[in-house]
């Protein structure tokens, strides 16, 4: 996976890894009660906006595997557009990096940094907090993109305390392979009533990933994945996956291993990043409401 280089009016939508995922219960709505811990990667898709005065939101080129209707940016966008009852529009363009499916979270990255550009093109004037509640109806994981900080998370994974954690190298191996979100979260074998623990618990080393064996039944090619990078760290799968990760203290640590992959297999190499990448460029714009 070779990075795009960006021109200076590119927007990040940087990666998340989770860094442990615990099911600690279920509401009565179905929907599972987490705890995790969210951390950015200096590696992104890219957006560009071309803000328009006549209302109309369209995203130009294609994106494979994602229409227009469907795709978060432009959902993000029209939401935006709605609750502030703005009448401008914009032309967006996406370039993706981050693999669909894979646990990265890109999808609800792009959102949250088509909110983030269009609340300063547009000038709605809507706060981090304003933002991050519109972006929960997108998707459990954008408000933590929106608000830009490394979190500890519970709830459905939108009640985040920010956090500072070491900012090592990763090595990430995409395997190849979309892993349905929904189709794991219903699996009867999943684990459902993991035992609450604390921030200074998982500082201390507790944590886990409880998708882990259910991932890694369904989806062989992510199982071995997360088998061979086992043999040089610890191996770790972000959210419900594709995607597995092991920490390394510096860049060329990861490359070394990053050289070994297997034929056929992908990879890349990122820095753990605290402070999300879009809200630096949100700082070039001296715009970044609190």
């Amino acid at each position: 996976m070779d990075s795009l280089t960006p021109d200076s009016a590119a927007w990040p939508a940087p990666a998340k890894l989770n860094l442990m995922l615990r099911i600690v219960g279920r509401r009565a709505d179905g929907y599972h009660l987490l705890q995790t811990v969210f951390q950015f990667l200096d590696r992104c898709d890219w957006l560009w906006f071309s803000p328009r005065e006549d209302g109309l939101i369209e995203r130009v080129g294609d994106v494979i595997g994602v229409p227009p209707d469907a795709d978060l940016t432009v959902r993000a966008a029209r939401l935006l557009q709605r609750a502030t009852a703005s009448r401008s529009g914009a032309t967006i363009r996406l370039a993706k990096q981050l693999p669909l499916g894979g646990g990265l979270g890109g999808g609800s990255s792009d959102a949250a940094t088509a909110l983030l550009a269009l609340n300063h093109y547009w000038q709605t004037g809507l706060t981090l907090a304003e933002l991050a509640e519109l972006g929960l109806r997108l998707g459990a994981d954008v408000p933590v993109f929106v608000r830009g900080r490394a979190a500890w998370a519970e709830g459905v994974g939108e009640q985040l305390t920010a956090i500072d954690l070491d900012e090592p190298w990763f090595l990430v191996l995409a395997p190849g392979c979309h892993v349905a979100t929904g189709a794991i979260f219903a699996d009867p074998e999943l684990t459902r009533n993991s035992p609450p623990i604390r921030i200074l618990d998982f500082l201390q080393g507790a944590g886990g990933n409880d998708c882990e064996s259910v991932v890694y039944r369904r989806y062989p090619k992510v199982a071995a994945a997360a088998a061979w990078l086992s043999r040089h760290g610890q191996a770790r799968l972000t959210g419900t996956g594709a995607c597995v990760f092991a920490a390394f203290p510096d860049r060329a640590s990861a490359g070394r291993v990053l050289s070994q992959l297997p034929p056929g297999w992908t990879g890349f190499i990122a820095r753990g990043r605290n402070r999300s990448p879009s809200h630096a460029r949100l700082l070039r714009e001296r715009d970044i409401p609190t």
